[in-house]
């Protein structure tokens, strides 16, 4: 089972005006083929397929911790593209055309399917594909898969940084550069431990330190390049016989917090009366409460 935290990773910032094509550049990361949502899954089948378990704890617990992290990963992206939509159109009778800016997007579904918030899916609108997940139960040929997947999905982030000047795609991409990074040392050390390659030498790829963006750099300054989770749950600490030594970019240690980032709260996304979002008036609203609190 996995429990729900009602915060998000990181605090984002609350922005003065959104940028739909930023909005639509970020969708790329939540469900293209190296998203958040390919990330999430690969290693969420993984874990709930394991084979042997007993004997190769060890990375069992790595593969199930960075399955929690991933997906507090999908959130803090899909609360990305939701302030990337704020304020991009008005609320006005439907004749005026309130949504009108939603003919110059790139991203049509965000206007037309989800009220302009998040989509399942890549930046073409494509919804995310099943296919994208590698489990195949060998345990090398899925820690391969997903070194090469984290790789994938770092280069991803660093070309869609590259795209956009916004503060919103830039923080949320800036933190998860990091901790993709750390994701991907994860499983270069998981694959020295079980095939002897000292696959970290090969590291960082691309060669591109995340200190030359100023967004990663602040999360780079607090150690997170340096840190898995247990998530409080303390039979998954067995990831320290893997997850330990030297950090192979910054030769800083590695460690093993037992427990979970302190994260923030989430913004409350304000009503979209254009949209129709969430469709309930004031007189409507003081009938809900009143049904509430006659429940109390």
């Amino acid at each position: 089972m996995i429990k729900r935290v009602n915060r998000i990773a990181i605090e984002l910032p609350m922005p003065k005006h959104g940028d739909m094509k930023a909005a639509a550049a970020v969708q790329d990361l939540m469900g293209g083929k190296f998203g958040e949502m390919s990330t999430l899954n690969n290693y969420m089948f993984q874990s709930f397929n394991f084979r042997d378990r007993k004997n190769f704890k060890p990375f069992y617990d790595i593969i199930a911790s960075i399955t929690a992290e991933e997906f507090g990963h999908v959130e803090l992206v899909a609360t990305a593209i939701n302030l990337l939509s704020y304020g991009n159109t008005f609320p006005g009778d439907p004749d005026i055309a309130p949504l009108q800016n939603g003919k110059h997007s790139n991203y049509p579904l965000h206007f037309t399917a989800t009220a302009q918030t998040a989509y399942p899916g890549d930046a073409m609108g494509r919804p995310w594909n099943g296919e994208y997940v590698n489990n195949s139960g060998n345990l090398v040929s899925d820690l391969l898969a997903n070194y090469l997947l984290e790789i994938g999905a770092r280069t991803h982030k660093m070309r869609v940084y590259e795209m956009t000047d916004h503060p919103v795609a830039r923080e949320m991409i800036g933190y998860l550069l990091v901790r993709g990074g750390t994701h991907i040392i994860a499983y270069a050390k998981a694959l020295e431990v079980a095939t002897g390659v000292e696959v970290g030498k090969m590291l960082p790829v691309p060669d591109l330190s995340n200190n030359k963006f100023d967004h990663a750099k602040k999360f780079m300054d607090q150690g997170l390049y340096n840190v898995l989770y247990t998530w409080g749950e303390k039979e998954y600490l067995d990831m320290k016989q893997i997850w330990k030594g030297p950090n192979p970019e910054t030769g800083e240690p590695l460690i093993v917090i037992d427990g979970m980032p302190k994260g923030a709260p989430p913004p409350d996304l304000p009503a979209v009366p254009e949209e129709f979002a969430p469709g309930i008036d004031r007189d409507d609203y003081e009938r809900i409460l009143k049904r509430l609190k006659s429940n109390m």
